[in-house]
C-alpha cells in the first residue's frame, strides 16, 4: 500500500473527525461511518525491551541500539511464520497485529524462547530481556501505519508499563478471545491498566532440554 493511499485515509479520517466536531453533528451517523470505513478486528501486540534507562547509562546508546537491531533479526522471521502484521516501530518497541489472539499468543511464546536461546550464549549486558501485551477487539486502521483504539491502548500498557522481562500480558479480551485454548495457569494481576477491567499473566513455557 502506497504513501498516496496512506494520505488519502488519514485525510478521509480527518475530514469525517473535523465534521464531528462542528456544532449539531450528526455524531452517531459520522462515528458509523467512520467504523464502516475503518474498523477491523485484530489481534494488537506490542513489544519493549526491558531496561533500556539502565543499558544505555552503564553501556551507552550504541550498546542499546545494537540490541534494537538484533533483536529485530532474531523477531522478524518469528514473526512472519505466525502471520503476524508489523504496523510500526517506535525505539525499541513493536506494534503488532494477527488476525486472532492463539497465533499471537503462540507467536510471543516462541519470541521468547528465542531469546532465551540467545541470552544463554550471551554476557548479561548483551541480553535481549523482551516483555509484551497482547488485546484483542475493534479498532481504527487506516492503511498499513495507523492503528487506535482501547486495546491498542491497554496492549501497549501492558507491554511497555506493566510487563517484566520474560513477561507475556493478557487483556481480559483478549484472554476471552483464547476460550479453550488460553493456558491454565493464568495470574489475574492485581494491579489493573486503563482500557482492560482485567489482566493476565501467561505462564511461562518449560525450556526445552
Amino acid at each position: 500500500m502506497g504513501p498516496s493511499r496512506l494520505k488519502a485515509g488519514n485525510e478521509r479520517l480527518w475530514a469525517l473527525i473535523a465534521a464531528r466536531a462542528e456544532k449539531d453533528a450528526d455524531t452517531e451517523d459520522i462515528d458509523r461511518r467512520i467504523w464502516d470505513l475503518f474498523g477491523e478486528r485484530w489481534a494488537v501486540m506490542f513489544t519493549d525491551l526491558s531496561g533500556f534507562s539502565r543499558s544505555v547509562r552503564e553501556f551507552g546508546i550504541l550498546h542499546f541500539l545494537q540490541t534494537i537491531y538484533e533483536h529485530k533479526l532474531l523477531l522478524y522471521p518469528v514473526i512472519d511464520a505466525h502471520g503476524g502484521v508489523l504496523v510500526k516501530e517506535e525505539g525499541d518497541s513493536l506494534l503488532l497485529l494477527f488476525r486472532r489472539v492463539e497465533p499471537a499468543l503462540k507467536c510471543a511464546q516462541e519470541m521468547m524462547a528465542a531469546c532465551e536461546r540467545v541470552n544463554a550464549r550471551r554476557k548479561p549486558e548483551e541480553h535481549i530481556l523482551l516483555c509484551l501485551g497482547i488485546g484483542y477487539g475493534d479498532i481504527l486502521r487506516v492503511a498499513d501505519h495507523e492503528v487506535w483504539g482501547q486495546e491498542v491502548n491497554a496492549a501497549s500498557k501492558l507491554g511497555e508499563d506493566r510487563a517484566k522481562a520474560g513477561e507475556i500480558l493478557l487483556t481480559d479480551a483478549a484472554r476471552i478471545a483464547l476460550g479453550d485454548a488460553a493456558p491454565q495457569t493464568l495470574a489475574e494481576l492485581t494491579e489493573g491498566v486503563a482500557g482492560t477491567p482485567r489482566s493476565f499473566r501467561v505462564p511461562p513455557l518449560k525450556s526445552k532440554p
